[in-house]
């Protein structure tokens, strides 16, 4: 019998694009496609509203196209996809890796920059601040262990559609995620990985991440020494972790 191929889907967050998973998919030693959220570094369809539901019944309409059950891996909105996926369409993967466990708990309140674009406002004047600063707010990433080249990469991602469809996706997730979400939480049928970075600012607290790793019966560990921006920051070592995972699973 031969063996099934296997393909590692990848699934960024904001302010970002699929290049974010360049070093890790350098790293990995099996297939691994990095998807384009719409909006983020590429086109926004005529007529996606950009909500949460939106982006996810996109997720589903891309993972349909595979062949095969996906080890899906999600970076901040990416991960809280992932989730969604791993809960409500479990048949879409083989195994599911994700961060910012905390920002999926029902007691999780977003961070500052969140509620900003949250506001009517204030969320568009950040925006346009981000905008055009583009590479030049490189700073504010390095500020968060993002190495410098990578800073400004991150930063010059910032275009006026991704803005649009940042204020549509944050307005759409109010109080929070698990509010909109919290309907189909038990265990996966897939297994699943929490990662959490011990540097994390954005994604709660430690216990909260745990605490939804135990909700959907997955492992939990803490990528010591990093933060938010892992993919970045430490490549290599976020894919010793995923390609440790998968190997456990298979």
């Amino acid at each position: 019998m031969g063996t099934i191929a296997r393909v590692i889907v990848l699934v960024h967050g904001v302010p970002e694009t699929g290049e974010l998973w360049d070093g890790v998919r350098a790293a990995l030693d099996e297939d691994a496609v990095a998807l384009w959220l719409p909006g983020f570094g590429c086109a926004r369809p005529d007529g996606f509203g950009a909500t949460m539901d939106d982006y996810a019944a996109w997720l589903v309409h891309e993972l349909e196209g595979f062949d095969e059950p996906v080890d899906l891996v999600g970076h901040d909105w990416g991960a809280l996809l992932t989730y969604r996926i791993a809960t409500a369409h479990g048949r879409l993967v083989r195994s599911w890796v994700a961060d910012v466990g905390g920002g999926l708990h029902p007691d999780y309140v977003w961070h500052d920059v969140a509620r900003s674009w949250q506001t009517p406002g204030d969320g568009e004047a950040l925006v346009a601040q981000m905008v055009e600063a583009g590479a030049g707010a490189g700073a504010v990433y390095e500020g968060f262990g993002v190495p410098a080249d990578a800073a400004r990469r991150l930063a010059s991602w910032m275009d006026e559609t991704m803005g649009e469809c940042i204020l549509s996706l944050y307005r759409s997730a109010t109080p929070n995620v698990a509010s909109h979400w919290m309907d189909v939480w038990v265990p996966t049928s897939a297994p699943g990985l929490v990662l959490a970075p011990s540097e994390e600012p954005f994604g709660g607290d430690g216990s909260g991440s745990k605490e939804v790793a135990d909700w959907l019966g997955a492992r939990h560990e803490v990528l010591e020494g990093v933060g938010h921006w892992w993919p970045l920051q430490a490549p290599d070592a976020a894919t010793e972790a995923i390609a440790a995972f998968h190997a456990s699973v298979r």
